[in-house]
């Protein structure tokens, strides 16, 4: 019998259509099934896996199916599972360990659920289950080669570990592949934050002014999207680099306390914590909608928000909203936490298929090298972000150009 943890068995069907409709729109990940299912990469391996659980996610978990893993599923982020997904994916055979609005202790005990797998593979999404197995659970680690870890944050805690001299296995970047952030980070984050905003508040973008918290990959992709839609952008960055680049691109640049008093929305996306505190709510507009698309729920610092109100109110659906002492009404969406899959449906199908494929090509390159690697955190190899860039262009019917064996000597040799 499957060991599972979920809300509730009798959202099946639900889930199978959604992810019937993510496979049908995912052609790279169908590619290498084809690999997967006739090679049998993964028999015998036993993968954990902690990411968004819904559909797309779906898809990767059965992609490592047909390659023979046993796969035991959790999620990353409390209000981003989508129970009926769970429940399809219970019904398939996985092992999943989840439920949408999961307390703190309710979450960790599915990590932990998820922990007691003893995978031989960890793929991560913010570097939790990394946390348990290199502080409390560190007893699970009998069968671990390695893991792959998917977002920017997660690399970040795991590339602190590293110069540490306390991370414990090899881990492949695949945030930093060059498909995953150029693609997933800018067009997925930029379509899919303004999607959930939108469809959460039903307010015009248009005529609004747009405040983004952070110039990466993913600020520059909710920037670039609320500018197409009629907002003016103003951003706030700690780097001046990028915020020199944000003003090139006819983007206004101020700092956080100079953008509070004009700002109609504003979206977090800098992994790091009180980007928004009590001494921006005192200057901000009445009305104000405040969401976070970055990794965890500190950006935008709450516990001072309720402090500081008067009095608190469930506006709509997923939008909370605080009174201030002088009549203000400050609003947070999605608790927030992050706002595309708390209070939408996540990136774009064709977009996660790109970043999925990342990870099973890295979950397989793993395998096949990661106890000749040592303890660290390693780039992609090049030849498999090519191939999942070339996988997308093939299943549009996209060529490109190639290098003669002329053009491929001259640019490999200085002398002209």
């Amino acid at each position: 019998m499957i060991k599972h943890s979920i809300r509730d068995m009798s959202l099946e069907d639900s889930g199978t259509k959604k992810i019937k409709w993510a496979y049908n729109n995912m052609p790279v990940l169908r590619e290498i099934e084809k690999e997967f299912i006739k090679e049998k990469p993964f028999n015998g391996i036993k993968i954990a896996v902690s990411v968004h659980v819904e559909a797309k996610t779906a898809c990767l978990v059965q992609l490592l199916r047909k390659g023979g893993a046993n796969v035991a599923l959790t999620g990353c982020n409390p209000l981003s599972t989508q129970d009926d997904v769970a429940a399809a994916l219970v019904a398939d055979g996985v092992s999943v360990f989840c439920w949408y609005n999961a307390t703190k202790s309710e979450y960790r005990n599915h990590l932990i659920q998820t922990i007691d797998f003893e995978p031989d593979i960890v793929i991560d999404d913010g570097g939790d289950l990394a946390e348990l197995f290199h502080t409390t659970h560190k007893n699970k680690l009998t069968n671990i080669i390695g893991g792959c870890e998917e977002t920017t944050t997660g690399v970040h805690r795991l590339k602190i570990l590293e110069n540490e001299n306390k991370l414990l296995y090899p881990v492949i970047a695949v945030n930093d592949a060059r498909c995953k952030h150029l693609f997933d980070n800018r067009y997925g984050t930029g379509q899919s934050t303004l999607a959930a905003i939108m469809s959460t508040t039903n307010l015009l973008i248009a005529g609004k002014t747009v405040v983004v918290a952070g110039y990466g990959m993913c600020g520059k992709g909710i920037a670039m999207r609320a500018k197409a839609l009629g907002a003016r952008v103003v951003i706030t960055e700690i780097d001046p680099i990028k915020a020199a680049e944000a003003l090139m691109e006819g983007i206004e640049v101020m700092t956080m306390n100079q953008a509070a008093s004009c700002g109609d929305f504003f979206i977090t996306v800098t992994g790091c914590r009180d980007v928004i505190t009590s001494e921006h709510y005192a200057k901000m507009k009445d009305g104000a909608i405040l969401s976070n698309a970055g990794h965890f729920d500190v950006e935008v610092n709450i516990p001072e928000l309720e402090k500081l109100s008067v009095k608190k109110e469930e506006k709509r659906d997923n939008i909370m909203g605080y009174q201030m002492p002088d009549g203000r009404w400050i609003n947070i969406l999605a608790e927030g936490r992050l706002v595309n899959l708390a209070a939408g449906d996540g990136h774009p199908v064709e977009i996660m298929d790109m970043s999925f494929a990342l990870q099973a090509l890295s979950a397989r390159y793993i395998l096949e090298n990661g106890k000749n690697l040592k303890p660290g955190v390693y780039d992609i190899p090049k030849e498999l972000d090519d191939r999942v860039g070339l996988l997308l262009l093939m299943s549009k019917s996209i060529e490109i150009d190639t290098l003669t064996s002329e053009q491929k000597f001259y640019i490999n040799h200085w002398e002209i």
